[in-house]
């Protein structure tokens, strides 16, 4: 039998609290709220530290949540109860989706691929259709590939020039709790067939101008181009699958670097 690969994630320690500190904005926020608004209860799927659900659920929406953070699951928890709201969370993978409840609406904001394999991405979203309810539609975003011009180079080499080198850590930012946070992230690997990256995240926690903390923490990403995800969606059961653009409902275009892809449980 072969071994099971265990989903991974960055999103933890240092990284997650700079997440909970200063990704809290985006297009994305409002973007996904009229879903939400148009299909209750809805369910946030890689749900992180909050960035759309205490948002939703501060103005009364019904939202659960689920990440396969713990760290994250624990910093949405404390956001939430912030805004006087108790929303179910769970710590789970999406591909291993087991909620006690179902839902009209669930969406993936930056989730789909993070340091899963491409077979348990097609899981995933065999599970989520089976936690909608008949009639209920997912809703996803991707990077496309080619979002980054650097990135994208990297896939014409042969072969590619990585690892890249250790970079310095980026700027300082000052949190809330009196210390300052640093990210910066380089590519460690490529594997263009299996269309997979392999990265590395530095992160550093600084107090008084002294370096405090330091942690290095590696991911995968899967990279999937529209028509591979229709094909997925449709292979796990959905039906009415829709390519849009950048948080716009436009048609997609080659300046997009996120797409969205709506679809229906039959």
């Amino acid at each position: 039998m072969a071994d099971v690969v265990e989903p991974a994630s960055w999103h933890e320690g240092i990284v997650a609290r700079w997440w909970a500190y200063f990704r809290t904005s985006g297009p994305e926020v409002e973007y996904f709220r009229r879903f939400v608004e148009a299909g209750q209860p809805a369910l946030d799927v890689a749900c992180g530290a909050g960035r759309l659900l205490v948002p939703y659920v501060r103005d009364g929406l019904d939202v659960d949540g689920v990440d396969v953070s713990p760290d994250m699951v624990a910093w949405c928890a404390e956001a939430a109860a912030g805004v006087g709201a108790a929303p179910g969370l769970h710590c789970q993978p999406m591909h291993a989706l087991d909620l006690p409840r179902r839902y009209r609406t669930v969406y993936v904001c930056g989730g789909l691929g993070l340091g899963s394999t491409r077979a348990q991405d097609q899981e995933a979203l065999r599970r989520i259709y089976e936690h909608l309810e008949p009639g209920g539609r997912i809703v996803l975003d991707n990077e496309v590939p080619y979002s980054d011009e650097a990135t994208w180079a990297r896939w014409a080499q042969r072969p590619p020039a990585l690892p890249e080198p250790e970079a310095e850590p980026g700027a300082r930012r000052p949190g809330p709790d009196g210390r300052e946070y640093a990210l910066s992230a380089r590519m460690l690997a490529l594997d263009p067939v299996a269309q997979q990256e392999a990265w590395e995240i530095h992160a550093t926690q600084w107090r008084d101008g002294n370096l405090e903390a330091e942690e290095r923490r590696r991911l995968t990403v899967n990279r999937y181009f529209a028509g591979e995800l229709v094909l997925m969606l449709e292979r796990a059961g959905f039906r009415d699958v829709e390519v849009r653009g950048q948080y716009n409902d436009a048609e997609p275009g080659p300046a997009d670097d996120f797409l969205v892809v709506v679809a229906t449980r039959a």
